[in-house]
């Protein structure tokens, strides 16, 4: 009951959170498109440059403000212009801006979170009975993307923007994020586990499996930041690392033949324990719920039924007839309005004729729907129905990791921080708290098995999101720039979280080979200690100790 009174509550105040910004942004626009020729707040999400650290080399708030109505190319790639937001809107009082962006950012947090766990991972799983893919191969496919879908979004979103300061967000959250799951993750479950008698051991070719393989990937990296470039071919071999993981992981499977679920991670990493009920339409009980949950459930309006009309969602559970007949009338319609939206002049007539034709494909989608599918359940052919779940989920990810990321940037310029240091740190954090829970849940209460999955999650994950996540972004990237190499935004930072990456991967391979790889104290602590190390240094950077060579 505690669990799922504090489960509410914070989708409560996410929600209220939600709802009073919104009317401030949109109150605010409206006023300032009254007396200004264009929006100087709430900006399209066309290419822009990096001139912020001139606006920060200005002294007071007003020159700053002044300076941002007068430049709109500045500030990162988002829909909102935050920098001008904080300056000219909050200039008044800079803790209300404070405030109101670190709320803007648990809600975006929340939003990235919640759509890959109720729609992104359930249409994974679907996809994987329906392509009946064995277990192993699911495990680091499809349930993989799933773990790491807000890291794999947001390195390919911070990479696709072309600026130099986003790219380094993602890059550095992608590491950040590996290294929080190998080292605190870890450190946390060993140090739970270690008073159990007999001890908790982990599968020796397994664990000794993915760290390894992780440190080669970690050591190509280091070689592609090294060079400072990476061609199209280059970057199309890191992804195949993973294939070849794939295949090292299946014959591993095939060899031994047991213990095959061991093999893949938690799908339910970002859900964790998480209480599984959320708003679902008309579908939800035939006898009226009480006043509070009708008061909860138009709060979570606002949230719940953008994503809901827009996503289509066929499971069992959750199917509802209206709502999908919507979900394909209004997802063309979406998809045109961000199409018009990147190509940056929504008024011109190729855009006009792009969401009129989104409006006919709707409408016929929606009759098709209408006609072919039943109140009572779901339909026969799952398959067009979860490869749009997917991509819509896809499609609702990519907007809000753009949006976080825009944000990380623009807090990192007015709090005069590197932004590649928040995404190593508060966008890392954001994204792998869901492991942090459900992995840590898994191994306290899942006895030996469950300590194994934890312990397996925590590596084949970070696996992912290194060679999947940034491998993607990098292909993208250089594929963009060809016949020339990409340039990689390469900073002595990423070298020091690389470094401590390996040193926290490297303790865990001696201590678990000293050991019997029993999980022990000794390693607990000794991870612990890498990170906060690290972030003792990191600190350090914040506060401008520029004595310290090493950053």
């Amino acid at each position: 009951m505690a669990l799922d009174f504090f489960y509410k509550s914070h989708r409560v105040f996410i929600n209220i959170s939600f709802i009073i910004l919104l009317c401030f942004f949109l109150c605010f626009f409206s006023l300032s498109s009254s007396t200004t020729q264009r929006p100087a707040f709430l900006l399209s999400s066309s290419r822009r440059t990096d001139s912020e650290y001139a606006c920060r080399a200005l002294n007071d708030i007003k020159s700053k403000c002044l300076y941002l109505k007068n430049n709109h190319q500045c500030g990162a790639d988002g829909y909102i212009d935050y920098l001008g937001l904080f300056y000219c809107v909050f200039g008044f009082s800079p803790v209300l801006g404070y405030i109101s962006l670190a709320i803007w950012l648990l809600i975006l947090f929340y939003l990235l979170g919640n759509t890959a766990s109720h729609y992104f991972c359930p249409s994974l799983e679907s996809l994987s009975r329906v392509l009946t893919l064995s277990p192993t191969i699911a495990g680091v496919t499809l349930l993989s993307l799933g773990n790491g879908a807000p890291d794999v979004f947001a390195a390919i979103v911070s990479f696709d923007s072309g600026g130099a300061s986003t790219a380094a967000v993602g890059l550095s959250s992608v590491l950040g994020g590996a290294f929080f799951v190998s080292t605190v993750v870890v450190g946390i479950i060993s140090i739970c586990c270690s008073s159990r008698h007999p001890p908790v051991s982990v599968d020796r070719t397994t664990s000794i499996r993915d760290i390894c393989f992780f440190l080669v990937a970690l050591f190509v990296l280091i070689l592609f930041l090294s060079v400072g470039k990476v061609h199209i071919f280059g970057s199309m071999l890191f992804v195949s690392l993973y294939i070849l993981y794939v295949v090292v992981v299946s014959l591993t499977h095939c060899c031994r033949k047991k213990l095959p679920e061991l093999e893949a991670p938690l799908l339910e990493s970002i859900e964790a324990e998480q209480p599984k009920e959320e708003a679902q339409g008309i579908k939800q009980s035939v006898k009226p719920p009480p006043l509070m949950d009708w008061i909860v459930f138009f709060i979570e309006l606002p949230l719940f039924l953008p994503r809901r009309l827009t996503i289509p969602v066929v499971t069992k559970e959750k199917w509802s007839k209206p709502f999908a007949v919507a979900s394909v009338v209004l997802s063309p319609i979406l998809l045109a309005v961000l199409w018009n939206t990147q190509k940056g002049n929504p008024d011109s007539e190729d855009s006009i004729t792009v969401l009129l034709s989104s409006v006919l494909l709707g409408m016929i989608l929606g009759i098709t729907a209408s006609e072919s599918t039943e109140s009572s359940e779901p339909p026969k052919l799952l398959l067009p129905w979860l490869a749009a779940g997917f991509t819509m989920s896809v499609v609702w990810t990519y907007i809000v990791a753009g949006e976080l990321v825009s944000l990380l940037v623009s807090v990192g310029h007015i709090v005069g921080i590197s932004p590649s240091i928040l995404g190593v740190t508060v966008l890392a954090w954001g994204n792998s708290v869901g492991d942090l829970i459900a992995n840590v849940t898994m191994a306290v209460n899942g006895g030996d098995d469950g300590a194994q999955i934890a312990i397996a999650g925590c590596y084949a994950g970070p696996i992912f999101n290194t060679l999947v996540g940034l491998g993607i972004s990098l292909v993208l990237s250089s594929w963009s720039a060809y016949p020339s190499s990409f340039v990689i935004p390469v900073a002595n930072s990423q070298f020091v979280v690389i470094g401590f990456l390996v040193g926290g991967l490297l303790w865990a391979l001696a201590i678990l080979s000293r050991t019997g790889m029993k999980l022990s104290l000794t390693l607990g602590v000794g991870l612990l200690a890498i990170y906060s190390c690290f972030l003792c240094l990191r600190l350090l950077q914040s506060l401008e100790f520029q004595s310290l060579e090493l950053l």
